[in-house]
């Protein structure tokens, strides 16, 4: 049998399966964002003519992976498997949407690292057979987690300048055995690390050593180097996680340069949205790829992406007793096909 691991914590995806396309919903002020053009949907408030914002989010989920399957011509049927998570308590926005669909899911909570781990799965679900058609999908909405993890909004709660705005969408990708589309070349599965940051509102500092440790773990697995991609992407680590990532691979004597991005950056505009640090959440990386990343590797502006996702393993409790967040990094390698 052929081992398909590589070094440590990497693995190879030999079959090369297909991202044959990606869906994206959001909210308005996602929308009003540098890559607002570029979403699928985009609603005009958070509520999206649901009661709440966690029904909302349901819906924002449920609605990226119609537009997924209309997209990929799959409207009468469905992917073999779906891999699917959220910030709610027990994942419930991913239950609730994906209940009465007869689609075979298995839940991820890997907080704001969710889509990466879902592309990772799926990748090695078809490489492996599996599943001929194996979807990720992730979500997240500003107001649903503002009531979970720090203050209700109607208590008017000052941010701190390290905050990091959660963004409200949800993002689709589907991954084939065969078709047109980027590739998934290989993968790295992240390891929990924890530096001991206790403050809720610094996610940023908290994630950002566990992406070095992926990204470099990456790297040496593989035998490749920062140059042998033309982007890295991690999400969500905002400015402050970003330029801490920075610093880390500066002191092995990597300078990562432009080639090296952050999904919290990238979709707002810090110019003129208070988003403090950048966004987050799992559908921040989540719309960006879908509808960001993937069509710039598939029109060639990127031959080879690195894609990274970051997530803060805290719960409402463990932030109540004070203690320390750990955090996690999966990265995905996605090339151009043609």
């Amino acid at each position: 049998m052929e081992q398909l691991y590589r070094g440590k914590q990497s693995i190879v995806f030999p079959r090369r399966p297909t991202v044959i396309a990606g869906a994206s919903v959001v909210g308005r002020k996602e929308g009003e964002g540098p890559l607002g053009p570029e979403f699928d949907e985009v609603t005009p408030d958070g509520k999206f003519g649901e009661k709440t914002w966690e029904q909302a989010e349901t819906k924002f989920q449920r609605t990226a992976l119609e537009l997924l399957l209309e997209k990929a011509g799959l409207e009468l049927e469905g992917p073999d498997l779906v891999f699917s998570g959220d910030l709610l308590n027990q994942c419930v926005g991913s239950s609730y949407a994906l209940r009465q669909t007869g689609i075979p899911v298995l839940g991820l909570y890997g907080a704001c690292s969710t889509m990466a781990e879902g592309l990772l799965l799926a990748g090695a679900a078809v490489n492996a057979g599996y599943a001929r058609r194996a979807a990720a999908l992730s979500s997240s909405h500003f107001a649903a987690a503002e009531r979970q993890y720090r203050f209700p909004l109607a208590y008017g709660g000052q941010r701190t300048p390290t905050a990091q705005w959660t963004v409200t969408g949800a993002g689709a990708v589907l991954v084939c055995a065969q078709g047109k589309g980027p590739v998934l070349s290989s993968a790295t599965v992240g390891t929990v690390e924890d530096k001991g940051i206790t403050d809720a509102n610094n996610m940023g500092a908290a994630m950002a050593w566990a992406a070095y440790r992926s990204i470099r773990s990456h790297l040496e697995d593989l035998s490749l180097a920062p140059e042998d991609y033309d982007l890295i992407v991690t999400g969500d680590l905002g400015r402050l996680g970003s330029a801490l990532v920075r610093e880390f691979f500066g002191g092995d004597g990597v300078r990562l340069g432009e080639r090296y991005q952050d999904c919290g950056i990238m979709i707002f505009d810090p110019e003129t949205q208070d988003v403090h640090c950048g966004g987050s959440g799992a559908g921040c990386s989540a719309v960006v790829l879908a509808s960001h990343l993937l069509p710039g590797v598939e029109s060639g502006r990127w031959k080879r992406l690195l894609f990274c996702g970051t997530g803060a393993l805290l719960s409402p409790t463990t932030v109540q007793q004070k203690r320390s967040i750990p955090a996690i990094c999966h990265c995905v390698a996605i090339e151009n096909n043609d």
